[in-house]
C-alpha cells in the first residue's frame, strides 16, 4: 500500500509518500518535499525521490490553495512513484467529540470546521487541504490523524480546568498537542532498545511543548485546551494570566475586538514580542552573540520555561530516566539543549550535543544518571502507520 501524507500549515504543504509492503518493515519513503511561501506570488517547490538530490521550482502562489494542492498532488502523480492507495492528513485539533484518528466522512468534516475556534492558525488549512484533495483522488480512502489522540490517557486531575461544569461539558479541557510527535518519539525509543519509564518529550520549533511520558502512554503535557498555551513559543506567549486577557479585551474597541487578541497571541506574542526579530531562533543566537539584551532575555525566558516544565513532570513521574529534545530547535540548537539542561544533575557529551543527526542518538554524558536524546520527529511516518490500519480494518 502507497499512502501520500500531507500537512497543511499557514503557507505551507508539506508532503511524503509511502510504501508499506508488509507488517514487519518499516514504511519506505518513496517521495517528500515541501510546498512553501504559498501566500506569496510564486511558491517554491521542493522534493526529492528516493534519497536523490533534491529538485527545486517555483509554482504560482498567491494564496490560492486549490491550486496549491494541485501543484503538490501534480508532482506526486509525475514522480512515477506508486500509485497512490490512501491519503493520511495531520489535523491539530479535532474538537471535543473526535477521541482518535479516523477515516475522513462529510460528518467529520463538519467536525472539524466546527473545532477551527480551537485551533485557527491549523484546522482551517487542513479542512481546505482535505476537500480539495478528496475532489482530486475521490476513489481512495481518506484518513484524518490528531495531534491530541496521544495525550488521551492523561487522567483527569491534569486534562481538567477548575471552570463551571457546563463549560467542561462542552469540551473545554486540557487537550495538548505535538501528539504525532511524541508518538513518533515513543516508537523511534521502542525500536532502539527497552522505552524508558519515565520520559520527558521537549519537542521546540515554531510552536513548543513539553510532555511527561510513564510508560510509553502522556500523564501531562504543557499545551492546554488550545496550542497557544504552555511554554513561550516563536509567536505564541504560552501560559499568561487569565486577567491579562480581560486587560487586552478592555482595552481593545470595536466588534473586532476579540478578534484581534487572537491575532495577537497566535501572531504577535512570543519570541517575536521580546525580540523584535523575525521567528528564528538562529537570528536571536545572532543578535545574542552581540549583546543584544532583548535577545539575551527572550532567551532567557524561553529556557527557564523549559527547565520548570522538565522539572515538575520529573516530580510529578518520581523521577526522570530520559529526555528527548525533538522539533526544529530542540533537534538542530545545541545551545538551547545546553541552557535547559545547564546547572542540573542531567549531564550531556559537548562533543555529541554538537552532532547533527536526524536519526535517533543519545548526547548524554557517559555519567549521567539521566539519557538525553535528540532526535527529527517523524510525524509522517506515524500517520502512514495510522492510515494503513484504519484502511486495512474497513477493509
Amino acid at each position: 500500500m502507497n499512502v501520500l501524507v500531507l500537512n497543511a500549515g499557514s503557507s505551507s504543504i508539506k508532503f511524503s509518500l509511502f510504501n508499506l509492503y508488509d507488517e514487519t518493515s518499516d514504511p519506505r519513503l518513496l517521495l517528500d518535499g515541501e510546498l512553501s511561501d504559498t501566500a506569496k506570488p510564486q511558491a517554491t517547490l521542493e522534493f526529492s525521490q528516493d534519497d536523490q538530490a533534491k529538485e527545486k521550482r517555483s509554482v504560482p502562489g498567491g494564496g490560492n490553495n486549490a491550486a496549491a494542492i494541485g501543484s503538490v498532488l501534480d508532482t506526486v502523480a509525475s514522480a512515477n512513484a506508486g500509485k497512490v492507495d490512501a491519503v493520511g492528513y495531520r489535523v491539530v485539533h479535532p474538537g471535543p467529540h473526535i477521541t482518535g484518528h479516523a477515516r475522513v466522512t462529510e460528518t467529520l468534516l463538519k467536525e472539524l470546521e466546527a473545532a477551527a475556534a480551537f485551533a485557527p492558525l491549523h484546522d482551517p488549512e487542513a479542512v481546505d487541504l482535505i476537500r480539495e484533495t478528496m475532489r482530486r483522488m475521490p476513489g481512495i480512502p481518506h484518513v484524518a490523524c490528531f495531534d491530541t489522540v496521544f495525550h488521551q490517557t492523561m487522567p483527569e486531575e491534569a486534562s481538567t480546568y477548575p471552570i463551571p461544569k457546563d463549560l467542561r461539558d462542552r469540551g473545554v479541557k486540557r487537550y495538548g498537542f505535538h501528539g504525532l510527535s511524541c508518538e513518533s518519539v515513543v516508537r523511534q525509543l521502542r525500536l532502539a532498545g527497552p522505552l524508558p519509564q519515565r520520559l520527558v518529550i521537549a519537542h521546540l520549533g515554531s510552536g513548543c511543548s513539553v510532555t511527561a511520558v510513564l510508560d510509553g502512554l502522556s500523564v501531562d503535557t504543557t499545551m492546554g485546551l488550545t496550542p497557544t498555551g504552555g511554554i513561550v513559543m516563536g509567536t505564541r506567549p504560552g501560559d499568561l494570566d487569565p486577567g491579562l486577557m480581560l486587560y487586552l479585551l478592555r482595552r481593545e474597541e470595536g466588534p473586532d475586538a476579540a478578534k484581534n487578541v487572537e491575532h495577537l497571541l497566535n501572531h504577535d506574542a512570543g519570541m517575536v514580542a521580546l525580540t523584535g526579530l523575525p521567528n528564528d531562533m538562529k537570528a536571536v543566537r545572532q543578535a545574542a552573540a552581540t549583546g543584544n539584551h532583548a535577545a539575551l532575555l527572550a532567551l532567557k525566558i524561553f529556557t527557564r520555561g523549559i527547565r520548570k516544565a522538565i522539572g515538575s513532570f520529573a516530580w510529578l513521574m518520581g523521577g526522570l530516566d530520559a529526555i528527548v529534545f525533538t522539533g526544529g530547535i530542540g533537534e538542530h540548537d545545541a545551545a538551547t539543549r545546553l541552557e535547559v539542561l545547564a546547572g542540573s544533575d542531567v549531564s550531556i557529551n559537548s562533543s555529541l550535543n554538537q552532532l547533527q543527526d536526524q536519526n535517533l542518538h543519545s548526547i548524554s554524558a557517559s555519567d549521567s544518571k539521566t539519557a538525553v536524546f535528540a532526535v527529527t520527529a517523524q510525524e509522517d511516518l506515524v500517520i502512514a502507520l495510522h492510515a494503513k490500519r484504519i484502511v486495512s480494518a474497513d477493509a
